[in-house]
């Protein structure tokens, strides 16, 4: 009896936890999602922090003042964005908006777009990259507006060529051209380097490489992936900078105990670095003097690129969609778009009259979107987690100096279970 008394008492304290909890998650909002002074208030999640997060803060209450009766309520999830989403999911409490990228983890939950989009005469999608909608769009729906991306290039460094009398890489050259420019610019002796490459590089990244060499990880179908993940242009597109560290035209970094290739490139004995736009402001405020150029080609093949994006999604268990959805569509807009300085516009129409790709630091970017029109692998099979950790060990060996082609071939044949699952 007394056991019972406690179980139920401890029961009670928890209901009592948990009621107070969700008080002070909702405020005083009613069962409607009215708070107390009758606005209607939609939650918007976002992974952000410190000055981008006030961005978004900025863009709420401007969405705020053209909607007296709204509030919305910014939830920074920051670094547990993905566990605090997915809980959210789980409890049927979701965020009304959100910030989304992991599309097959998600997209069951969310809104499919294409409705509200058709529907929407003020929504003009051709005002848009089109190649963004490949990363916020599975199973033939559009379940993520595109917020913003980065492709990636090559940044190099203006003094070591100038030392060397090497003229600047320019657009069109060719991965023979960057591996003799990188051993032209090694003198190991010195600590410095062509080329820095990562021990254990993002499987993800690398598929700009493999698809410019004429090949992918997966079929587009994503039904197979021998004869793609284990082909010759894939192996030479990965072995390629395994064999740069043998000959030393190239360093490993970022690994346990390394130096960042960032912070190589910043100090100066790193001749060329691949990245996105993120070191970008870095590199400014180092005061590096550097340069922006696309990413070499295979010879006559041509070069593709891969975007990491961001999109805006809405919950498909949201009680407020109409509102979420005009949440969406304002932070869609030229407006909105042009207060996240920290994001490459996705809009043509925004580039064109803020001009940014005619930047030559941020051209580049916007000439490797042109060419990123391929879909990511896991976005073309649902185990593609199960197959990537297969990948990705190989790939971290090949770096390492490992024989590419049979590790290749032992992750597709450890793979090949999950592909058509």
């Amino acid at each position: 009896m007394k056991k019972i008394t406690v179980a139920f008492l401890v029961f009670l304290l928890l209901f009592a936890m948990a009621a107070c909890s969700n008080s002070k998650s909702s405020g005083t909002e009613d069962a409607k999602g009215n708070d107390s002074s009758g606005k209607t208030t939609i939650r918007f999640a976002t992974w952000d922090s410190g000055e981008t997060l006030k961005i978004q803060q900025l863009i709420a209450k401007k969405f705020e003042e053209k909607n007296q009766n709204v509030k919305v309520q910014v939830e920074a999830y920051g670094d547990g964005f993905d566990q605090k989403l997915a809980a959210a999911f789980g409890a049927k409490n979701p965020p009304d908006v959100m910030y989304m990228w992991n599309f097959p983890a998600y997209f069951q939950s969310l809104e499919p777009l294409d409705n509200l989009i058709k529907n929407d005469s003020e929504m003009d999608m051709n005002d848009f990259y089109q190649g963004l909608f490949n990363y916020s769009s599975i199973y033939g729906k559009v379940y993520g507006m595109p917020a913003g991306f980065t492709t990636r290039v090559v940044y190099f460094n203006k003094d070591l060529f100038d030392a060397a009398k090497i003229p600047y890489p320019k657009d069109g050259w060719t991965w023979d051209d960057f591996k003799n420019i990188a051993k032209k610019l090694s003198a190991p002796s010195k600590k410095q380097y062509g080329f820095g490459v990562r021990p254990e590089p993002d499987t993800y990244d690398l598929q700009g490489f493999v698809w410019s060499n004429g090949s992918s990880f997966i079929s587009e179908d994503g039904k197979k992936i021998k004869g793609y993940m284990n082909s010759p242009e894939t192996v030479q597109a990965l072995q390629m900078f395994a064999d740069m560290v043998k000959d030393k035209s190239a360093v490993l970094v970022g690994g346990k105990n390394q130096q960042s290739g960032d912070d190589i490139f910043k100090a100066g004995k790193l001749a060329m670095w691949e990245s996105g736009i993120w070191p970008l402001e870095g590199f400014k405020e180092a005061k590096v003097n550097f340069g922006t150029v696309e990413m070499p080609s295979f010879g006559s093949k041509p070069v593709k690129g891969v975007i990491a994006s961001s999109a805006v999604s809405i919950a498909k268990d949201s009680k407020h969609k109409d509102l979420a959805w005009k949440f969406v569509k304002f932070y869609s807009s030229a407006e909105a778009i042009k207060m996240r300085t920290a994001d490459l516009p996705v809009r043509i129409s925004v580039v064109k009259e803020m001009k940014t790709d005619q930047d030559p630091m941020i051209k580049p970017f916007y000439k490797m979107l042109e060419r990123s029109n391929d879909t990511p692998a896991f976005l073309l099979n649902k185990n593609w987690d199960e197959i990537n950790r297969n990948l990705s060990a190989a790939v971290n060996a090949i770096m390492l100096g490992q024989d590419g082609e049979q590790l290749l071939n032992k992750a597709v044949k450890d793979s090949e279970k999950y592909v058509g699952q």
